[in-house]
């Protein structure tokens, strides 16, 4: 997966205002045989967004063009089922970098902070206010702030303080994972294992 710096994000929006999407729905378990990270965005949300015999729902949000941006705007417990971290690839290779929602799953939110993709909790009268904003405006826009953690509606002016752990944000704001953040410390381990046997 290619890493990004996620500092300001300004976007529209795609709904998908479903309760309890779990991850077999985001991600359905005959493509998690691929060996390789990328591709996954084309099967995102796969039996939604075509039918058995391959052709395109044209219900489905994916497919109605008026529906576009990086951000995901879900509904309540997304991301629930098994830990597949398949799930959050095929979303961030389809092109999101964040979700919103008024609770994720704690596996996902994890693998989503784990893979470059920003998980956002807002108050679920929030949720409710900018899915009817979307479904009237598909061009409203919100603006998200990682360094100062703001999560705001561009066209009514809301702005909501969301909340993630110092250390995933400094990883995202870098565009590193666990492993490069460790290599980025490399020096600073190296000196602090000298003074120990300094010290010894």
């Amino acid at each position: 997966m290619p890493k990004v710096k996620f500092d300001i994000l300004e976007s529209t929006c795609v709904p998908l205002p479903f309760e309890n999407v779990d991850t077999d729905q985001i991600i359905p378990a005959r493509f998690l045989s691929a060996t390789s990270r990328e591709g996954f965005g084309d099967n995102l949300f796969r039996d939604w967004r075509y039918s058995k015999s391959g052709e395109k729902n044209s219900d489905f949000v994916l497919n109605n063009p008026k529906f576009n941006g990086k951000v995901l705007v879900t509904g309540k417990n997304f991301g629930s089922g098994s830990s597949r971290e398949h799930a959050v690839w095929a979303i961030f290779d389809y092109g999101f970098r964040a979700v919103i929602s008024s609770f994720f799953a704690d596996i996902f939110m994890n693998n989503s902070l784990n893979n470059g993709l920003l998980p956002i909790v807002i108050p679920e009268d929030l949720l409710k206010k900018l899915h009817n904003l979307i479904q009237n405006d598909p061009g409203t826009k919100v603006k998200i702030d990682l360094s100062q953690q703001t999560f705001s509606i561009l066209p009514t002016g809301d702005n909501f303080r969301f909340a993630i752990n110092p250390y995933k944000k400094e990883c995202l704001l870098k565009g590193l994972d666990d492993i490069d953040f460790l290599l980025s410390m490399k020096n600073q381990i190296s000196d602090y294992e000298n003074n120990k046997r300094m010290v010894r």
